[in-house]
């Protein structure tokens, strides 16, 4: 039989491994923001759902039936970029020269994207552009900062079901440059570039490798705040291949239009008709 003293010993081990647990199990302190056990694991190359090429709102077919909440002015821009596109041209698509898409147009990843999560900021990082940062150490909105294609993006962390780890990024970006559009489309955005964009961003509670990103953006050109849900899934594949724009790209912008480099060197019409660029700074036989 067990004596005494070995059960008393074996109950105070049992309390020791038990207290243990509990300590375990408790929420880390909410001032300890830099502590990296606070936050999630989003790593690893993901892509949008959806298919059909670059759009806003991917549960939707791309062009007009986005659906896009445009001022009678913009709706105007945007339809005129579509019958261009139509005749050969590009329209309100500005990237077909290397200019960035900007924000929130890179957030569709189509071409792939990766978020890398650490204390102080998340980082995205796309395959076909330079990387996004979202500053999540508590700053305030800068006021001498130039305006850039993404914005300045601030972020603050909430922990929604208060086991002490965090589980929604909340963004908010303002401070744009421009031309941009929502999408390849050309829908387009407002040329003040006051443009301000609202996420929330959170893993999908039955699938880890599902993120979603409620996305609002506000601007001049829409009629009201256009509200989209924004949904990427992790691929598998370990590899991030880096797509940089102006290797093997023959398109040539010159003044308002678009031009084609051919295979042997020489400038090509993208349009019936088109017109060639103006040549008044060159010597003319």
């Amino acid at each position: 039989m067990i004596g005494r003293n070995a059960i008393a010993a074996l109950a105070s081990a049992l309390l020791c491994m038990a207290a243990i647990g509990v300590q375990a199990q408790q929420p880390i302190p909410e001032n300890d923001r830099y502590n990296p056990a606070r936050y999630p694991d989003w790593s690893g190359p993901m892509r949008f759902t959806a298919t059909g090429g670059n759009r806003y709102d991917q549960t939707k077919r791309p062009g007009r039936a986005q659906q896009a909440p445009l001022t009678a002015e913009y709706q105007a821009i945007f339809d005129a970029g579509l019958k261009d596109q139509a005749a050969g041209g590009q329209g309100g698509n500005q990237t077909y020269s290397c200019t960035p898409g900007g924000m929130p147009r890179e957030m569709a990843g189509n071409q792939g994207l990766e978020f890398v999560v650490t204390p102080r900021a998340t980082h995205v990082i796309f395959a076909q552009a330079m990387p996004r940062r979202i500053y999540t150490d508590g700053r305030n909105w800068p006021t001498d900062v130039e305006p850039t294609f993404d914005g300045y993006s601030i972020g603050k962390w909430v922990d929604e079901d208060g086991d002490g780890k965090y589980d929604v990024l909340e963004v908010e970006t303002r401070n744009f440059m421009g031309p941009r559009s929502f999408d390849n489309a050309g829908t387009p955005l407002h040329a003040d570039n006051a443009s301000v964009i609202k996420e929330r961003i959170y893993r999908d509670k039955q699938n880890p490798d599902i993120l979603h990103d409620e996305m609002t953006t506000i601007d001049n050109a829409l009629t009201r705040p256009w509200t989209v849900l924004k949904t990427y899934r992790r691929t598998g594949n370990p590899h991030f291949v880096l797509n940089i724009c102006t290797v093997g790209n023959n398109h040539v912008q010159i003044g308002n239009e678009a031009y084609f480099l051919s295979a042997d060197g020489h400038l090509m019409p993208t349009k019936k008709n088109q017109a060639p660029p103006d040549l008044r700074y060159f010597t003319q036989n």
